[in-house]
């Protein structure tokens, strides 16, 4: 099981903690994902960010997702996401997880392609899909991410012993 999200790291870094107890070396390589594990990473998830290209910036978006045919789609209703989905610069969907009993974490990076799903073919396909946004609000848009690229990496959380500081809990002079 994964956990995403803020509660991940928590999680994870219990038993990266208790290797440092015990004084054995952290794991600290990087592991370069094969793109099918990838994609059974990706179909285990159902939340991920997508980039855009807003206008004249990037811009970032909590999703969900599902993966079809190998491809990502999403809803979404009118807005930015939409907007520069139209535009047709090219976007980018990351997801990612955390084992917390064994603290590996991964990330998988999509790059490609987004259109609106407008074929009758494939808007009936598209009621087939397990897509339920997290978000309440009209997403009546169906949109394909057909990729270009895809990356992933797995890694071994780094305990708190090693990150944590004195100044972590220092108070901030500016607000945030």
């Amino acid at each position: 099981m994964y956990c995403v999200g803020p509660c991940s790291l928590l999680a994870a870094a219990k038993p990266a903690y208790a290797r440092a107890m015990t004084k054995k070396p952290s794991p600290t390589s990087t592991e370069a994902l094969p793109v099918n594990e990838c994609w059974a990473l990706l179909r285990s998830v159902s939340f991920g960010r997508v980039a855009v290209w807003d206008v004249d910036h990037p811009n970032i978006f909590p999703i969900n997702f599902t993966v079809d045919h190998g491809t990502l789609v999403f809803r979404t209703g009118e807005g930015t996401k939409l907007a520069a989905v139209r535009r047709g610069h090219p976007v980018a969907v990351e997801a990612d997880g955390v084992d917390p009993d064994t603290g590996l974490a991964w990330s998988v990076v999509v790059k490609g392609s987004a259109e609106p799903m407008t074929s009758t073919d494939s808007l009936l396909d598209s009621f087939s899909l397990k897509l339920f946004p997290w978000h309440p609000g009209r997403k009546d848009t169906f949109v394909r991410i057909s990729p270009t690229s895809t990356t992933g990496r797995r890694f071994h959380v780094t305990p708190p012993a090693e990150w944590w500081t004195a100044y972590a809990n220092a108070r901030q002079t500016y607000p945030e």
